[in-house]
């Protein structure tokens, strides 16, 4: 008698209607801003992060990034004197 389940999909290969989490795309694309990303993880991450995540992840990220570097400035500015 064989067993009725199906196998289950080797450990590196990610089951099809996974979807990956908050924290799992902002990781990817803050690793994406510095161009470093594993080929295992990247392949992951097609198939479980969707392109929209991405895009909205990206645009929000992207801005506590300019926020960040204008308060910096600000601060340095103010403590300089000027």
């Amino acid at each position: 008698m064989s067993d009725p389940s199906p196998p289950s999909p080797p450990p590196d290969e990610p089951a099809k209607n996974t979807q990956a989490s908050l924290l799992e795309v902002v990781g990817a694309v803050f690793w994406s801003f510095f161009g470093v990303r594993r080929g295992n993880a990247m392949r992951r991450d097609a198939v479980a992060i969707r392109p929209h995540q991405v895009i909205i992840v990206g645009i929000v990220l992207a801005a506590v990034f300019v926020v960040t570097l204008l308060v910096l400035v600000r601060v340095i500015i103010s403590a300089a004197g000027a």
